[in-house]
């Protein structure tokens, strides 16, 4: 029996009992979504967007349905003393009780989908999406997401205090699919952090996807900070429609799992779009990531930034893939793509591929990319001021990396990025008082 074939089969086993069965809109869906990961399969890299990127070792394990774990010293930790409104996945299924989403202002909602499915299906069936979109591991998601965050902002509606999303991949080798849905109506505001971490050394597989929907002048900071284990596979898929007016920021973090892929798109539905896409990847060993992205300018005046780091050491790999199109009548597009990494071993690769494709006038857009190592007369600088080798070879790493903390706003967001960088550099704890 192929990989396709074994989903396929435990899709028929979980079919009844997913989130919103009895829903026949959903139902058509899911079914439609099975069948094209039946027909397609894992993406391969005879696909020109994955040729850098093989998920056949992804193919070779084997997953079990997710356990009942609930970690709550992990979770509370993960808290760090701040605040927020705060929501916790174990394995892909919403943790009432290691949760505290607390008190909202009037027109927000935020609650389990597996829970607005039964209380708002039309709401959500606006919002989610369809099993054409994306590549056949999203279309696996749709069919077998049994759970996520439904967030609803109405006309104005701000929220002072970010939501937090955390997703545990608590049980061995566990697959979950979680699934986000964020609308955010005229004029909203909101940030919204998604975290994913691991605890034990199996094997687990993350497949999720987020979907954004912004309406006019609407604005939405997105930071996904991925954390899984070292033996965890994580595919993620962020999808934003920005109308007229509005604000997308998305910041990716990616410091863990095996083998990690980030799918990002974004298209302006409207004029004067503006939208931040800033990316920055820590990989050691023989760990492998991949970030995909697509800003779609198809209207006038939008701008868009987007800005990629990564850090690379031992064997491991990264890529980077950035695509802008800019459709006919988009004139007045305003777009800067940049990838940089930075590698710390002769044997580590990087590889990037920025593109723009235009079909429009009187734009202004530019492109590049850059692989270095660490400048010698900056290190020459610092050891002749005192520090030794393996402080001022991370101190200038950690100053690589600070180029795209900078670009996060919300201070908590940033403190708790920059720490997560200094515990994975040599004497990285003692960096603080060199800052």
């Amino acid at each position: 029996m192929s990989t396709a074939q074994t989903w396929e089969a435990d899709f028929s086993a979980r079919e009844q009992g997913l989130a919103g069965a009895g829903l026949p809109w959903l139902a058509a869906m899911r079914k439609r979504a099975i069948a094209r990961f039946a027909d397609e399969g894992w993406p391969t890299t005879k696909q020109e967007s994955w040729r850098h990127t093989s998920l056949a070792t992804l193919e070779q394990q084997s997953f079990l349905p997710a356990g009942k774990a609930a970690p709550a010293e992990l979770a509370q930790a993960l808290r760090q003393g701040e605040t927020g409104h705060w929501m916790v996945f174990v394995d892909g299924r919403f943790a009432a009780e290691l949760s505290d989403i607390g008190s909202l202002p009037a027109g927000a909602q935020l609650t389990p989908l597996s829970q607005a499915l039964v209380d708002a299906p039309d709401q959500v069936q606006d919002a989610f999406g369809d099993e054409s979109r994306g590549s056949s591991s999203a279309a696996l998601n749709l069919a077998l997401a049994a759970d996520g965050a439904f967030i609803r902002l109405g006309r104005g509606v701000a929220l002072e205090d970010p939501v937090h999303l955390v997703f545990i991949a608590a049980s061995g080798r566990a697959a979950s699919f979680p699934r986000n849905l964020i609308t955010a109506e005229a004029g909203s505001q909101a940030t919204i952090i998604e975290h994913y971490v691991g605890q034990g050394d199996s094997a687990t597989l993350t497949n999720t996807v987020t979907r954004a929907k912004l309406a006019s002048d609407a604005r939405i900071t997105h930071v996904k900070l991925q954390q899984e284990s070292a033996q965890a596979f994580h595919l993620g898929a962020l999808d934003a429609e920005q109308d007229k007016g509005s604000v997308f920021n998305s910041h990716s973090m990616s410091f863990g799992a095996r083998l990690a892929r980030h799918d990002i798109a974004t298209t302006f539905t409207g004029q004067r779009c503006e939208t931040l896409l800033n990316g920055l990847y820590y990989v050691d060993g023989r760990r492998h990531v991949d970030h995909h992205t697509l800003i779609g300018h198809a209207q006038p005046h939008g701008v868009s930034r987007e800005y990629y780091r990564g850090i690379l050491t031992d064997t491991a790999r990264g890529v980077f893939g950035g695509r802008i199109l800019v459709s006919p009548g988009a004139d007045g597009t305003d777009a800067v793509q940049r990838s940089d990494s930075l590698l710390l071993s002769r044997l580590a690769k990087a590889d990037a591929r920025p593109e723009l494709e235009i079909y429009a006038d009187d734009v202004k857009c530019a492109h590049g990319a850059t692989v270095g190592q660490i400048d010698e007369e900056s290190m020459f600088y610092l050891r002749a001021r005192g520090l030794d080798e393996v402080h001022a070879r991370s101190l200038l790493t950690y100053a690589f990396a600070a180029q795209s903390l900078e670009r996060i706003e919300l201070e908590s967001v940033r403190r708790r990025v920059a720490g997560a960088i200094r515990t994975l550099l040599p004497g990285g704890a003692s960096l603080g008082g060199l800052l």
